[in-house]
């Protein structure tokens, strides 16, 4: 995509960009251009981990407040979110509890989940901590899947 040949231009910055766009619910295709930049060897892995890390949290933290505020009442039905579908959601979230922010990198679950975090109420400090140690687990494993592909 031209979109993806644009952020990898920008280097760090377009990846921070592109993970933040991705955490959010906007398309974006941040561990394409985590792989890209890395195995371009003009940035460090460590420098990497860190901005997609960031803008990817930070897009989550994006989504939480957008729960918190918006989503409160009203926002629901504006999104076409039906009371019984939302019920649902939050019952799974209060059934699995908290510890399901881990897993808040994963496609089409991730974003819901950091949006039903804030309409509950979750901590933004528990919620940072817990959906930091996912994302940058995830890019961490990437980033050595990448570097273990590139040495064989």
């Amino acid at each position: 995509m031209v979109w993806d040949s644009i952020l990898a231009d920008w280097g760090h910055w377009g990846l921070f960009l592109s993970a933040f766009l991705s955490a959010t619910l906007l398309p974006g295709s941040s561990e394409v251009l985590l792989a890209g930049l890395l195995l371009s060897g003009t940035h460090s892995e460590l420098k990497l981990l860190f901005w997609a890390t960031l803008g990817n949290v930070l897009g989550s933290l994006l989504n939480r407040e957008f729960g918190a505020g918006i989503l409160r009442g009203r926002g629901a039905k504006w999104l076409g979110i039906t009371q019984q579908t939302w019920s649902q959601t939050e019952g799974w979230f209060q059934k699995y509890g908290q510890w399901s922010l881990l897993l808040a990198w994963l496609p089409v679950i991730g974003d819901p989940l950091t949006i039903v975090a804030g309409t509950l109420g979750i901590s933004r400090a528990r919620f940072l901590i817990l959906v930091t140690l996912g994302k940058a687990a995830r890019y961490w494993i990437l980033i050595y899947m990448v570097e273990l592909g590139s040495s064989s």
